[in-house]
């Protein structure tokens, strides 16, 4: 039986940190309006409706964290998705919630089909 090494306690408080980047509503929504392009405050303030103070507050902590890149030009200040592999993770998490979604309504189906 192959044995399991213990993960370092640094390596786990890093995982659980960029993990926790990702169990915010708002930064998952930015992150979408910021998939394709990168975007100014402004944009993203009108794609998520919400205040320039809440979006500045999500987008300084991703790019604190290496998730966005900033760029300035003028007076605004451009952000685009710089660890695209946060796509990835969340296309796989999406795909296992479906699953598990599809597998539920067969068992409701099945259950309501024997009443």
């Amino acid at each position: 039986m192959k044995q399991t090494l213990p993960v370092p306690t640094e390596v786990v408080q890093q995982l659980a940190e960029y993990f926790s980047l990702l169990s915010e509503p708002m930064r998952l929504r930015l992150l979408h309006s910021l998939r394709d392009e990168e975007k100014c405050v402004q944009e993203l303030v009108e794609a998520t409706q919400t205040s320039q103070a809440n979006v500045s507050k999500h987008l300084k902590v991703m790019w604190q964290a290496g998730i966005l890149s900033r760029r300035s030009e003028g007076t605004s200040a451009y952000y685009r998705v710089e660890d695209k592999m946060i796509f990835e993770l969340c296309n796989q998490v999406c795909d296992c919630l479906a699953s598990r979604l599809e597998q539920q309504a067969r068992n409701f189906r099945v259950l309501n089909s024997r009443n």
